[in-house]
């Protein structure tokens, strides 16, 4: 445990806590979620800058902020989720692990602010959490997947899987690629301790899902993207 350790678990919680029960109190009268999607951007710009992270950002001229899209990245740290927050000029809601859901208050929060819980697997429960992402898309809202599944320990990319494109079909929104380079040594993987360094974040041009006969084909051609972005930035 570090120091920027002690600021997460003493400052960064708290404010956190704090900012659930105001988001709360905000939900009854703003039901859209957008409220509460106002408050974790802020909590993830604070959180970066008491962290002594360095967030640089490729291809903001890539999207709008007045368009919704289905945005897919690779996920290599915990920092993630709250740097694109922080970072992206969207109301943007996530499909997030079923775990969270069941955290008294903030899973209560994060559903009621159009945030779609999954169960990992083929069940049916999973296949409804993929029903509701689409309907997150079709209301005009922006939607983040992490169509890897899970957090790569090394920073290198994993194999995606096919439910986030399933989405992206149904939900009839552009897909925004976006590739996430350094998160991993931010926050290791198995591991409390919090660094500071620089996360590059490379948004790349919209994919429009309609161009493809396939799911397949529309997964192979994103994953080429941010396959190319990774290795053209990784090292610069």
């Amino acid at each position: 445990m570090n120091f920027r350790t002690l600021i997460f678990l003493f400052i960064s919680i708290p404010i956190m806590f704090f900012g659930i029960l105001y988001a709360l109190l905000l939900n009854i009268f703003d039901p859209t979620g957008n409220s509460f999607h106002k408050i974790a951007a802020w909590w993830g710009r604070l959180s970066a800058r008491l962290f002594g992270i360095t967030i640089e950002v490729i291809g903001e001229e890539n999207y709008s902020s007045d368009q919704h899209y289905l945005v897919i990245s690779n996920h290599a740290g915990m920092a993630d989720i709250p740097l694109l927050l922080g970072t992206m000029k969207l109301s943007l809601r996530f499909m997030a692990k079923e775990e969270l859901g069941k955290i008294p208050l903030f899973g209560r929060v994060l559903r009621q602010s159009g945030y779609v819980m999954i169960k990992r697997g083929q069940n049916r429960e999973a296949l409804n959490s993929l029903f509701a992402a689409t309907e997150v898309l079709k209301s005009g809202h922006s939607l983040h997947i992490f169509p890897e599944g899970t957090r790569s320990a090394t920073g290198e990319l994993l194999p995606f899987k096919r439910g986030a494109f399933r989405v992206a079909q149904k939900g009839g929104a552009p897909v925004l690629p976006v590739t996430i380079i350094g998160s991993h040594l931010i926050t290791p993987k198995k591991s409390l301790k919090i660094n500071k360094g620089t996360i590059k974040v490379i948004i790349d041009k919209p994919i429009e899902p309609s161009s493809f006969n396939s799911i397949e084909e529309l997964m192979a051609a994103c994953s080429e993207v941010i396959t190319t972005n990774f290795n053209r930035y990784r090292n610069n």
